[in-house]
C-alpha cells in the first residue's frame, strides 16, 4: 500500500475520498447535524478507537454490563411507526445490548464473492473497520460483541453508544460503530443512526423503523434523495463541515425477531442497484446477570 503522508493517508483511501470530495455536496454540521459524528484517523480504525476518541473528546469511556444501543425505545415514535407494536423481546435487545451473547453467520450471493475479497484486501482488513465475513467459517470461532458508552464527564448524559464486534479466531474488527437516534429532512420521525469512522471522514447509516404484524422490527437504510434515510459517506472539509455524498444504490433492511428462550434473530440484507449482494444472520442471546448485577438491578 502506497503512504502519501500523515494528512493523507494511504493512497486508496485518499482516491475514496476524493471521490466523495468530487461527487458530493459541502455541508455544514450545524445545518445537517444527523450528518455528524466519529471520523477516523488516517492511519486505521481498530478496537481502540473509540478509547482513543473519548480521551480525545474529553469523554469517560464506560462499559456497562446493562447499556443498551437504544435507551428510550419509544423515543422512536413516529407518525409510521409505533413502538408498543415491537415484541417486548426485541425492545429488550435494543435497550440491554450488552447483556447479549452474539453468533453471526455471512453469504455473498453470486458473482458479488470477488467484489468482497476485493473490499476485504484493499480496506477492511487494513483499517480494522467494516470487516465483513468472507466464508461462515470466519465466524465458527465465534464473534465479541462489546457495547462501551461515551460519557460527558459533567453531565452524565451519554454522547455516544459504540457496538464493537471483533472474530475470535482472528482478532480483526468486524464493525466499529456509533448508535444514536437521528432526525433527518426527508422523514417525520428519528431513525437508528449508525456511524462508521473511517479515516478522514466515516459512513454514516440512516434507518427508518418499521413494525410488523407479528411484533418483528425491521430498520431499512433507503431513500431516494440526499435528506432521506440512506447510506452517506463523509469527509472532513474543514472547522463544522463535511463534504458528504449520499448513495441511493445501496440498500440495508436489518429484520430482528423474537426467537427461542427469550433470544431474538436478525435476517440482514444489503443490496446494491436492487440485487442483494450479502446476506447475513445473527442469533442474539441474552447472558444471565452475575449475582452483584441483579442486586444493583
Amino acid at each position: 500500500m502506497i503512504w502519501l503522508g500523515d494528512a493523507r493517508g494511504y493512497l486508496s483511501d485518499w482516491v475514496t475520498q476524493r471521490w466523495v470530495h468530487l461527487t458530493g455536496r459541502r455541508t455544514a454540521l450545524a445545518a445537517a447535524p444527523w450528518l455528524d459524528g466519529p471520523a477516523g484517523d488516517p492511519g486505521g480504525i481498530g478496537a481502540d478507537f473509540f478509547d482513543t476518541f473519548a480521551e480525545r473528546e474529553g469523554l469517560v469511556l464506560g462499559r456497562s454490563s446493562g447499556a443498551g444501543l437504544i435507551a428510550d425505545f419509544a423515543a422512536l415514535a413516529a407518525p409510521d411507526f409505533d413502538p408498543g407494536a415491537v415484541h417486548p423481546a426485541v425492545v429488550a435487545f435494543y435497550a440491554r445490548t450488552a447483556r447479549y451473547e452474539l453468533d453471526s453467520w455471512a453469504e455473498w450471493c453470486g458473482g458479488f464473492r470477488p467484489f468482497g475479497r476485493m473490499l476485504a484486501s484493499l480496506f477492511s482488513r487494513r483499517l480494522q473497520q467494516l470487516n465483513v465475513p468472507l466464508t461462515g467459517l470466519d465466524t465458527s470461532r465465534g464473534v465479541t460483541s462489546e457495547v462501551l458508552q461515551l460519557v460527558e464527564p459533567t453531565s452524565g448524559a451519554v454522547r455516544h453508544t459504540a457496538w464493537v464486534r471483533r472474530l475470535v479466531g482472528s482478532g480483526d474488527v468486524l464493525y466499529a460503530g456509533a448508535y444514536s437516534l437521528a432526525t433527518v429532512p426527508g422523514r417525520a420521525g428519528r431513525c437508528v443512526k449508525v456511524v462508521f469512522p473511517l479515516p478522514n471522514g466515516n459512513a454514516i447509516v440512516l434507518m427508518r423503523p418499521v413494525a410488523h404484524a407479528d411484533g418483528s422490527l425491521s430498520i431499512v437504510s433507503s431513500g431516494r434523495r440526499f435528506g432521506d434515510p440512506g447510506f452517506y459517506f463523509t469527509v472532513r472539509a474543514g472547522e463544522g463541515e463535511v463534504w458528504a455524498r449520499y448513495l441511493r444504490s445501496l440498500e440495508e433492511c436489518i429484520h430482528v425477531y423474537a426467537a427461542e428462550q427469550g433470544s431474538v434473530r436478525a435476517d440482514h440484507v444489503l443490496k446494491l442497484w436492487g440485487a442483494t449482494f450479502l446476506r447475513l444472520h445473527y442469533r442474539l442471546r441474552p447472558v444471565a446477570a452475575s449475582p452483584a448485577e441483579s442486586a444493583v438491578s
